[in-house]
């Protein structure tokens, strides 16, 4: 675990399953039906449960970069936001997409009462995000989001594998001063 301060909040890496953290909420990477599916998604769905399937399915969707809450049914986290990313495309609509994923989840934790969060590595699974472009905007739009308006007290960013752990490890090391 690799940690930095961002203000009140901190902003922490692991290297680990989602499923299993105990922050009050983890963010699905879905997409937009919010539908079970492969990939992080699959995942947080199986381990909460139908009844988590059934609350989505009554929401009607999110759009790219939006964020919607429901409960966490039976997973450790007592809530789950729902965020979809873009699938990369190298357009120029990418990286503003991507950041919006992550302060509408902040934002909707925040006004839920949220105070510690999980995120996995939001579209660089099957939508193809480059790692390193994505931590890049992972930890910039957290950190800002931190120091601007959330209520957040704890930021994680839990990575399945260790090519991603090294890479969002050394784009924190790089902005460590900034904040």
């Amino acid at each position: 675990m690799f940690e930095i301060r961002c203000g009140d909040g901190a902003l922490r890496i692991l290297q680990g399953n989602i499923i299993e953290q105990t922050t009050d909420a983890i963010v699905n990477a879905a997409n937009k039906r919010l539908a079970p599916g492969g990939g992080v998604a699959g995942a947080i769905h199986r381990a909460a449960g139908p009844q988590l399937w059934e609350e989505c399915r009554m929401l009607g969707g999110c759009e790219t970069g939006e964020a919607v809450i429901t409960k966490g049914y039976n997973l450790k986290a007592r809530w789950v936001i729902h965020t979809v990313g873009p699938v990369y495309s190298g357009s120029k609509e990418d990286p503003e997409l991507l950041a919006l994923c992550y302060e509408s989840s902040l934002k909707v934790a925040e006004k839920s009462g949220v105070e510690t969060i999980s995120f996995p590595a939001i579209s660089t699974g099957v939508f193809g995000y480059p790692v390193r472009k994505a931590a890049e905007i992972a930890v910039e739009t957290v950190c800002k989001t931190l120091l601007s308006f959330s209520k957040v007290k704890m930021v994680q960013f839990v990575l399945y594998d260790s090519m991603a752990y090294t890479i969002f490890e050394e784009v924190l090391k790089e902005v460590k001063n900034d904040y």
